[in-house]
């Protein structure tokens, strides 16, 4: 549509707003997916993959293994050898958004285990290849609208022409999206912090006790003055960073160091912030925000995953910690 990644950014908290599984299975394909390949794929990668998406195709990014979470490329498994004009891939990836629906996926698998990290490849694998499997979907406590699942390369054969960018050099293309994986989960939690919010105020406003709306008392009120100070706060360093982002490419390389540093202190930070509305929510719903069929539940059981989820809480502070004792 020829938008700017500021707009793209808050279609995407808008989205969020309104069904925040839906957002996160776009994202799984928008950002993780289709926005790695437009920075890092030849123009002939970018014709096919990127005309899927745009034509309602699905796609998906598998980094992730059942042994390698934190440590996702010093644990890597999953392997491909060249056979010819093709790419052989073996192995598993877990926890995979999109994945057993997705139409294509960016896989990551060790091509020199020799050179550690320096020796791993990033590809483009179809849910048609000869070798590739869904082995299972995943049930979650949140984001259940959004399939999440196990995928199996069992000699999977994969085109040469689908490496994406250099051999052995996934790591730099890994990194290089960083920092937009990182405040789209940001934008991504204000928009269902904000939805939240409104439900809580909502709720305050019209259900009474002691025949007067429960709002009306100040533990209530100190409730959701709390969840708006958190959602302000993420508000006020997602946006900043996000301009900041799109200005990068003009940077020095200390001054997107810095950025990337703080793009960990913002998902650190409104992780945080979000977990804390979440439960301000639930709470002022009482009884009721206790039962899954609320809205107000599916959104609580989407927080914990932002701690968990594109690196834990503890690792975010230690990218932190290390690049100031730099």
């Amino acid at each position: 549509m020829g938008l700017d990644l500021i707009s793209f950014l808050f279609s995407f908290e808008a989205m969020s707003y309104w069904a925040h599984s839906f957002a996160a299975s776009w994202m799984g394909t928008e950002i993780v997916f289709a926005h790695s390949l437009a920075i890092n794929a030849n123009e002939e990668q970018k014709a096919k993959y990127l005309g899927l998406v745009c034509n309602g195709g699905i796609g998906a990014f598998a980094l992730t293994e059942s042994g390698a979470g934190s440590d996702a490329m010093g644990s890597m498994r999953t392997t491909a050898k060249r056979d010819g004009d093709n790419y052989i891939l073996n192995g598993s990836k877990m926890f995979i958004s999109n994945g057993p629906v997705a139409d294509a996926i960016v896989v990551y698998a060790r091509t020199a285990p020799e050179l550690g990290n320096k020796g791993i490849s990033c590809f483009i694998v179809e849910k048609k290849f000869v070798g590739f499997s869904v082995a299972q979907k995943l049930d979650k406590m949140g984001w259940r609208g959004s399939p999440t699942g196990e995928l199996v390369f069992d000699n999977c054969v994969v085109p040469a022409a689908n490496l994406v960018g250099s051999l052995n050099k996934g790591v730099s293309i890994l990194m290089g999206g960083l920092n937009l994986d990182r405040i789209s989960s940001c934008f991504h939690m204000i928009g269902v912090s904000q939805r939240a919010l409104d439900l809580a105020i909502e709720v305050a406003k019209t259900r009474e006790q002691f025949g007067k709306p429960i709002g009306s008392f100040q533990l209530v009120q100190g409730l959701l003055a709390d969840a708006y100070t958190d959602l302000e706060s993420m508000r006020g360093i997602t946006y900043q960073l996000a301009k900041e982002i799109v200005k990068q490419e003009s940077e020095s390389s200390s001054g997107r160091r810095e950025i990337q540093r703080r793009t960990a202190a913002a998902l650190l930070h409104c992780a945080r912030a979000f977990n804390r509305l979440l439960s301000n929510a639930v709470q002022v719903h009482g009884g009721t925000g206790y039962i899954l069929e609320t809205e107000v539940n599916r959104l609580y059981r989407t927080g914990k995953l932002m701690e968990i989820g594109a690196g834990t809480t503890q690792m975010r502070q230690v990218i932190i910690a290390e690049d100031l004792l730099r």
